[in-house]
């Protein structure tokens, strides 16, 4: 149980809510999706050769996670050592493919003070929207990250 004294106070949220990562850009590769399929042990022909249903080859939807850590700097010390993965919800909008330019941005959504059975805890809500050269967003990836 944890025995760190803090207190998230409203002037906190309001500086945290909103803060934006910078951009992190992904040349996405053929070579790299299929070693990525591999990996996961898909051996699903889209990921390799293309499918007349997926138009050619396109990356499985995991393929994000490949992408550098897209984290938003909180603008204060959070004094909890302890970093737990309170889960991801995924939404997409279309293929990534071969060639594609990814760029992701992380913003603060929401940021919370617990205390539960592990003590207090900061839990916070970052949502990474994962666009294609184009502009057009691919992807959302809404996390949430457990501080104690």
């Amino acid at each position: 149980m944890s025995t760190i004294s803090f207190t998230l106070t409203d002037e906190m949220r309001g500086q945290s809510i909103g803060v934006e990562s910078p951009p992190t850009t992904l040349e996405v590769e053929k070579g790299h999706i299929a070693r990525f399929a591999e990996a996961i042990g898909d051996d699903n022909p889209a990921y390799t050769e293309g499918t007349p249903e997926t138009g050619g080859i396109v990356a499985p939807p995991t393929f994000l996670r490949s992408m550098r850590a897209v984290r938003p700097e909180i603008p204060f010390d959070i004094p909890f050592t302890r970093l737990l993965d309170g889960g991801s919800d995924w939404e997409y909008f279309d293929h990534v493919r071969p060639g594609d330019t990814i760029t992701a941005v992380g913003r603060v959504e929401n940021i919370l003070e617990r205390t539960g059975s592990i003590g207090q805890m900061l839990i916070t809500t970052i949502k990474i929207t994962y666009r294609n050269q184009t502009g057009a967003i691919v992807a959302t990836q809404t996390s949430t990250s457990i501080r104690h």
